[in-house]
């Protein structure tokens, strides 16, 4: 489904398109059918809602037992806050969420879908004998209109390196607009996490491959292989042993409090220390979300905070502790894998020398779903500057 980047992934073909919609907006009454009148879209929302029709990716996510599973047990893990409340599912999809918020005893779930996907789901929850509790809307969430406020919002609008996408914008819309004081948010909060790593095979593969191709000599594309690795990010699977170093934080979302403007622009200044002698190939990024309650604080810390911290607190939890997903490379690996910013040319690293530099995250001005990262990285009195078009 998605085209082959350094034997990874680029982000082109997405994984999911939610909320905002595919169509136009709706009206939800107390009947599973939803009156729709028509809304302008533009072009680039279209493209993102019209690739949530497909069933594809809806499988992918599916599938996903981490994301489901984790999914399922913080509805279960936060029933008293669910049961016989109004719930919003913002991006509903399939409407396998409302579903399982249904069946923990919600008065009422208002599915909102922005794809075709609506059809599917109105089907799905009658099917399921699910009429008199889910509503499907069909539309953008910011076009819709719904005659309750709503107890609980839930929405799966984690995209690529958390950020992708940009769907969180929706579910903070849905926040201001219909969630009653002291309400529930899943997932409530967010954190992406960011190390140099190491990947000697994948650069090998995908670079130095063209030294000796069946024993021609094709090294006149080494150059044009180097530039191709490192102009966008790659979607990839690493593991544990790839990191070079403890992870940064280089942003803390609470879904509580975070305002949408805040999206437009991070920027986050790091300094690491290599834990062994390697390569480095470039960054990696991934992400965590937690299911806390209304009255629970983030067990994660701002990115001025020591990362240790954060992890060493995940790794503490007990089985009453808030529900957590995770992407990192250590834990099982998810339809997400890891985000990869490969260099054009690795950089070498003795044990516990200093990496350190900045790194900004920005909405494109051509489409706010698009991502454009610029890097600065020193270490050794070597200085990188690299941007990357996630697209």
């Amino acid at each position: 489904m998605l085209p082959s980047h350094l034997n990874g992934h680029s982000p082109l073909a997405r994984r999911r398109p939610r909320l905002s919609a595919a169509s136009p907006p709706a009206t939800a009454g107390s009947d599973a059918s939803a009156a729709s009148a028509d809304a302008p879209l533009a072009e680039h929302d279209r493209i993102y809602f019209q690739s949530y029709s497909h069933i594809g990716i809806h499988e992918a996510m599916i599938k996903d037992r981490v994301r489901t599973d984790a999914y399922r047990s913080a509805i279960m893990h936060h029933q008293k806050f669910i049961e016989g409340k109004v719930v919003m599912d913002v991006g509903c999809g399939t409407g396998i969420l409302s579903v399982f918020c249904a069946q923990a005893g919600a008065k009422r779930v208002y599915a909102v879908e922005a794809s075709e996907m609506a059809t599917q789901a109105r089907e799905i929850v009658k099917a399921n004998n699910l009429n008199d509790k889910i509503v499907v809307v069909h539309g953008r969430v910011e076009d819709v209109e719904v005659e309750d406020k709503v107890d609980v919002i839930i929405s799966e609008w984690m995209g690529y390196m958390l950020l992708y996408e940009s769907m969180l914008p929706s579910v903070l819309f849905a926040r201001d607009k219909w969630l009653r004081p002291g309400g529930l948010i899943l997932p409530s909060h967010a954190t992406l996490f960011m190390a140099p790593i190491t990947n000697s095979e994948r650069y090998e593969g995908s670079v130095d491959f063209w030294s000796d191709v069946y024993g021609i000599n094709m090294s006149a594309l080494v150059p044009l292989a180097k530039k191709f690795t490192s102009e966008e990010p790659s979607i990839e699977i690493i593991g544990g042993e790839n990191v070079l170093s403890w992870p940064f934080v280089v942003k803390h979302i609470d879904c509580y409090t975070f305002k949408a403007e805040e999206l437009k622009s991070i920027t986050t200044k790091y300094k690491v220390s290599s834990m062994m002698l390697a390569p480095i190939h470039g960054f990696g990024l991934w992400f965590e979300v937690e299911f806390n309650g209304p009255s629970n604080p983030s067990d994660n810390s701002p990115s001025d905070l020591n990362p240790l911290d954060v992890i060493h607190k995940k790794r503490r939890r007990g089985s009453d502790d808030a529900v957590l997903l995770s992407t990192a490379p250590e834990d099982e690996p998810t339809h997400w894998h890891q985000t990869i910013l490969y260099f054009p040319d690795p950089i070498e690293v003795k044990q516990d020398q200093i990496i350190e530099g900045s790194v900004t995250v920005s909405q494109s001005e051509e489409n706010p779903r698009f991502l454009n990262i610029e890097l600065h990285c020193s270490t050794g009195g070597q200085t990188l500057v690299k941007d990357y078009a996630m697209r």
